[in-house]
């Protein structure tokens, strides 16, 4: 078999839909995981509404996403002379025609048919015209489709799809302004690309059978189709704003790890026998076509933020804090000192474990990430009560001649509390508060390690003051 070639053509006419990366991602991870080239073609003939803008969020979701790509960025628009080289060739060969009919009479067939109940696809009364009996008038080029027997397509995914020739009507292959249509130029860019596996969102399966016409005419090879079901939010209705975030970059701006998300998408539609969780080693190895469901997947949030947090808790460290620390400058527009950096990296270890994304490991790291004097949210302030100030008047000293191993630590606490005839979290409430100016953090005693001797001593110290 060939090397197989795949593509992502997405239109820049917005933000990059959840449906749409994972679209991208299927045809990813089918192509590397047979060696072969992943390319991406911008479908920006829609004038109007193509921006540049939506482009580089569009690239720029794929980058995050960690889809990376073959050869050049495809622009579909500055294509057309090839795809209307391609209708004119069809015309030459007597497989299209010239179509003078008027947008009127179109219509005026449509409604006379639909009156008398029979089928409005138009039926060009100029397809076997000859060319000398051609008005000198505005016109279409349209493909001649057969007009008996009927069409096969083979999905990977969908099976086998008969369609009846009669439904397929004289496709129209450019504009009477001279402009190609978008079916048309799918096709010519896709045989041009090389694409040898078409995977796309099923609501084009119906595109299938008209594009077809074009290979069949032109003698090319028809690619084979897989065409995967759309994304349906919890309510089985189709992803959209009520649903939650429908955009690849709100995943990334809510600090869900890219990896986590690989993993969610790949698993949204596709399985591999009961496996949830996978690395992207394992995804590569597993993905294939046959295990595309053929219903719609639901979107389950509760799930994506499970998964997400597993690959944070399974990170390595060094890859954990690049992105830790790439999500805080681009979004809180915050660049650390390299001594913070320092203790970010040492603290990895207790904020990974139960943080689901990455926005929740920074909220736990916020002891880390503080400064004396340290700023209390009231609850915190109301731990710092008389009581609770004596006992940390008591540890203080403690602290000064500790071996700083947590055994010790978690004595010295427990005595000092039983000592001042409580249990341990009597004490522990005011530590936290001292250390973090927070009520929700990592264990006390993760805090102290990480802080160290010295600047645990002192924060303690300030709250006394």
């Amino acid at each position: 078999m060939s090397q197989v070639v795949t593509r992502i053509a997405p239109s820049p006419t917005g933000f990059m839909h959840i449906g749409t990366a994972r679209t991208a991602l299927f045809n990813w991870l089918y192509a590397r995981g047979r060696n072969g080239k992943f390319y991406i073609r911008i479908e920006d003939t829609d004038r109007k509404r193509s921006t540049n803008e939506a482009t580089d969020v569009i690239l720029n979701g794929l980058k995050w996403l960690g889809l990376d790509y073959d050869g050049d960025i495809i622009s579909q628009f500055e294509r057309a002379p090839r795809h209307i080289e391609i209708a004119e060739t069809l015309l030459e060969q007597g497989k299209a025609y010239k179509c003078f009919s008027s947008p009127e009479e179109i219509q005026k067939f449509k409604n006379i048919a639909q009156e008398s109940g029979e089928s409005t696809l138009f039926k060009s009364p100029w397809r076997n015209t000859d060319p000398s009996q051609h008005p000198d008038s505005p016109y279409v080029i349209r493909i001649k489709a057969p007009e008996t027997g009927e069409t096969t397509i083979i999905d990977e995914v969908q099976g086998k799809i008969i369609i009846k020739n009669k439904q397929i009507d004289d496709m129209v292959l450019l504009r009477s302004d001279g402009s190609p249509v978008y079916m048309l130029a799918v096709v010519v860019d896709d045989h041009d690309m090389g694409v040898t596996h078409v995977i796309r969102g099923d609501d084009h399966l119906n595109n299938a059978a008209r594009q077809n016409l074009i290979y069949e005419a032109m003698e090319w090879n028809i690619p084979i189709y897989a065409h995967i079901p759309l994304i349906h939010g919890e309510d089985g209705k189709k992803m959209s704003k009520r649903h939650g975030a429908t955009s690849i970059e709100e995943y990334e701006q809510n600090g869900y790890p890219a990896s986590g998300v690989r993993n969610y998408l790949t698993r949204l539609g596709w399985s591999h026998g009961d496996e949830e969780y996978f690395t992207d080693q394992q995804a590569l190895e597993w993905f294939n076509l046959n295990n595309i469901g053929k219903s719609a997947a639901r979107f389950d949030f509760k799930k994506l933020q499970f998964l997400s947090g597993q690959h944070i808790k399974n990170s390595e460290n060094a890859a954990l804090l690049h992105e830790t620390l790439k999500f805080l400058e681009k979004h809180s527009k915050t660049s650390l000192s390299e001594e913070k950096i320092q203790l970010l990296s040492s603290g990895l270890y207790c904020l990974k474990d139960r943080a689901k994304t990455i926005s929740e490991l920074i909220d736990k790291a916020h002891f880390i990430l503080t400064s004396r004097p340290i700023q209390m949210s009231s609850d915190a302030n109301s731990s710092l009560d008389k009581e609770a100030l004596e006992m940390l008047g008591i540890l203080t000293p403690h602290l000064h001649n500790a071996t700083w191993k947590r055994e010790e630590l978690e004595q010295i606490c427990n005595s000092v509390a039983e000592r001042h005839g409580a249990k341990f979290g009597k004490l522990a409430s005011p530590i936290r508060a001292a250390l973090s100016g927070q009520t929700k953090t990592p264990s006390v005693f993760d805090m102290m390690l990480v802080l160290g001797r010295n600047e645990t001593i002192a924060r303690i110290n300030n709250v006394q003051v």
